[in-house]
C-alpha cells in the first residue's frame, strides 16, 4: 500500500474547525466516524485531522439525515467518494444519480400524500377504507396492508 501523499496544511482541520463550519457538534462529528461516514487521520499527539472535504461530505449526511436517508444509505454513497482528495464533480453526480432516483420516488409519494389528505379534508369523511373515491369496498387491501393509495397502488376502473 502506497504511503498517503502529503497534505497542504490549509487542507488539515481540528475536529473543532470542522465542528464550526458544519455546525455539528463534536460529539456528533465523532459519531459520524464510527459509522465510517469520515475518516480522519490522526497527528503525531493522537488528534483527529480532517481534510477540508469532509466539510462537504459531513453536509452532505446532513441533507441525507434530514431527507430520511439511513446512515447505511449515506455511508454506502460516501464510499463511493475517494479517499484521501477532494471530490470532484463527477463524484459528486455518481452520488447524485445513485439518489435520484429514490428521491423521485419520494417526491411522487409526498405529493399523492399531500393531494390524498385534501381530498379527504375536503370530502370530510376522512376513511381510506370506506372512501368511495380513493378505495371503493376495500379494494386496495389486495396490494397489502398500509396506505396503499399513497404507496401508489391503484386500482383498474
Amino acid at each position: 500500500m502506497p504511503a498517503a501523499m502529503p497534505k497542504a496544511a490549509n487542507q488539515i482541520m481540528s475536529i473543532g474547525d470542522l465542528a464550526d463550519r458544519t455546525g455539528l457538534a463534536v460529539s456528533a462529528i465523532r459519531f459520524y466516524e464510527t459509522k465510517g461516514l469520515v475518516t480522519p487521520e490522526r497527528n503525531r499527539g493522537g488528534q483527529r485531522r480532517y481534510l477540508r472535504s469532509d466539510i462537504r461530505r459531513l453536509s452532505f449526511v446532513q441533507v441525507a439525515q434530514q431527507l430520511g436517508f439511513s446512515l447505511e444509505d449515506i455511508r454506502a454513497a460516501l464510499a463511493s467518494l475517494p479517499s484521501g482528495r477532494t471530490p470532484t464533480q463527477k463524484d459528486w453526480e455518481k452520488i447524485s444519480r445513485g439518489f435520484g432516483a429514490n428521491l423521485d420516488d419520494r417526491i411522487a409519494r409526498m405529493t399523492r400524500l399531500r393531494d390524498y389528505l385534501e381530498g379527504c379534508i375536503g370530502c370530510g369523511c376522512l376513511s381510506m377504507k370506506k372512501c368511495a373515491l380513493v378505495n371503493p369496498e376495500d379494494g386496495l387491501k389486495k396490494f397489502g396492508p398500509g396506505a396503499r393509495a399513497v404507496l401508489g397502488d391503484k386500482l383498474a376502473r
